[in-house]
Order: C-alpha cells, then structure tokens, then sequence
C-alpha cells in the first residue's frame, strides 16, 4: 500500500469513502459529526488542487483518505482543560476516513504524517469513540478541548517522536 496525494480522478472513490465513514460513525453513536453534505465535494475538490488530500492506495483501489495541513491550526491556537506538549512546528490531519478497518491503515496515515515533522496533532467529536480508541492506541495523548471556527467542541490529540 502507498499513500499518495489524491488527485481528481480519486474524487468518486474519496467521496464514497465518506460515505462509508458517515454510516459507520452514526452506527456507533456519533450522530453528529460530518452531518449533512460535509465534507463537500468542492472542499475536496481544493484540499486536492492544494496537494494536502491523500490517500492510502492498494494496488489500485483506495482504502483511506485524509487531508494534512502544515500547522499552526487557527483552531488548536487556544486550548481548554489541557495544553499541548510542546510548541514544535507541527501537521494536522483532518477529514481521516478508512474504508477497511483493521488493516492498520490508520496507523500508516499516522506515521506518514509524522515523517513531515515529528509532531502530529489531530481532534475528533467526543461521540467518535473509534476515533479515539485508534489515536490512544497508537501512542496519541488526549490533550484538552479545541473549538472549530463554527464553535463546536473537539477532543484535541497530540504524538511527538
């Protein structure tokens, strides 16, 4: 498997993987994170054209996907009820969905966003208890509670190597 940068004729697939993440999230009491119609096709369509979408492909057939961003995040610039390990120069990543699970795909998204700087920082909804099983156990710290620009509260995780 390689992780690569999404290009456009990835869309399709991209979208249905999100798809594939909406119905399993809901299926695990996360009702309320990526509702509607996000994440858009036209935000997608930028994340690509900007080189920051990724996916994780396997012989052909794409099995994850997730937009990384070089910090600083406006949204991890304050943080409550915790603080950061450190003020290194970092990644984000956001918008991770896997469409096998168990195949450790998750993991290897985790480690090619290390390999940029050392410092990865990613956050989820507090009902997306996958999500934060997945960073606990690769060696992630919860570290406090951001707030999105739309206010919504998130679960802020933190690796370092």
């Amino acid at each position: 498997m390689v992780i690569r940068n999404a290009t456009a004729k990835d869309l399709d697939r991209i979208m249905e993987i999100y798809a594939e993440a909406k119905i399993f999230m809901q299926s695990y009491g996360n009702k309320n994170q990526w509702s509607g119609a996000y994440p858009e096709k036209e935000l997608l369509e930028r994340d690509i054209a900007n080189q920051n979408c990724f996916v994780c492909d396997d012989g052909g057939f794409i099995k994850g996907v997730f937009c990384l961003f070089k910090g600083p995040d406006v949204t991890y610039a304050k943080i409550y009820d915790g603080e950061w390990p450190n003020e290194r120069d970092y990644f984000v990543i956001h918008r991770i969905a896997i469409s096998h699970r168990g195949e450790g795909i998750a993991e290897r998204c985790y480690d090619f966003a290390l390999e940029k700087t050392g410092v990865l920082r990613i956050d989820t909804h507090k009902d997306n208890l996958p999500m934060q099983k997945s960073l606990l156990k690769n060696g992630f710290i919860k570290c406090g509670i951001i707030h999105l620009l739309s206010g919504d509260e998130r679960i802020a995780f933190c690796k370092t190597i």
